[in-house]
């Protein structure tokens, strides 16, 4: 397949060139292995390219993530400005995503703590109001909302635990399968009686209280939209 390779910053100077044509074989279509390709055809850039930022059709991009034939693809530098102090990341992926990433995202140098909730898809359930056996959910969001939501959490828990620093809150969306990881909330601090374990605990409960985000049960037995029941207030608008 035929993609569209752009450098830039340091990158650019140690390739020689801004954009490149080039054809890959679709076996090695992810970031992982277009990384290592580009290595081997030039070896002067293959620190660069092993530490640089990856984005396809102008959206970050991850090691295991897909190229499709026509991608324009993007490697650089992580941008001038230096890290956050507090940083936060909010995620709608359709593709599995990286624990020890997200960590490594969360990971300052005052960090000591990190405590990170994770769920996943459970093939058999003994709860009143699901399939007592699933073989996929399919997850919808009204992404814009969710993710504004989904920053609105962070702020209440900075609000709560003031020494929290790293926040991230992840949410699949799409068809998974069981065992496939669902959603994700972290939270970073110097130490472990900081408010990480209670921060963590507290974002995911409130995800699932107003961040707009549904799941569809499918199993042998039929399928069935999943529905809570908390009933926003006033009080659940962003006070920011």
């Amino acid at each position: 397949m035929r993609i569209t390779v752009l450098f830039f910053a340091t990158l650019r100077d140690v390739i020689g060139v801004r954009e490149l044509a080039i054809e890959i074989d679709d076996a090695a279509g992810t970031i992982k292995r277009l990384r290592a390709e580009l290595s081997q055809r030039y070896p002067a850039a293959a620190d660069n390219l092993k530490v640089a930022l990856a984005a396809v059709n102008e959206e970050f991009a991850f090691d295991r993530d897909r190229i499709d034939d026509g991608d324009e693809v993007a490697f650089f530098p992580p941008v001038s400005g230096g890290a956050p102090e507090k940083p936060e990341l909010f995620r709608l992926p359709r593709e599995p995503f990286d624990h020890d990433e997200i960590i490594a995202a969360l990971t300052t140098e005052r960090t000591g703590a990190v405590c990170l909730f994770t769920g996943t898809v459970r093939g058999k359930t003994a709860k009143e109001g699901h399939l007592p056996q699933t073989d996929h959910l399919e997850y919808e969001a009204y992404e814009p909302m969710a993710l504004a939501k989904m920053r609105q959490v962070a702020a209440e828990i900075r609000q709560r635990w003031q020494k929290v620093e790293g926040i991230a809150i992840v949410q699949r969306i799409g068809s998974l399968k069981v065992g496939d990881n669902t959603v994700l909330c972290a939270c970073s601090a110097p130490h472990r009686d900081d408010g990480c374990f209670e921060a963590a605990r507290y974002g995911i409960d409130r995800l699932k209280e107003i961040v707009p985000v549904w799941k569809k049960e499918v199993g042998v037995s039929g399928e069935t939209w999943i529905e809570g029941d908390y009933q926003p207030s006033a009080l659940d608008r962003d006070q920011s």
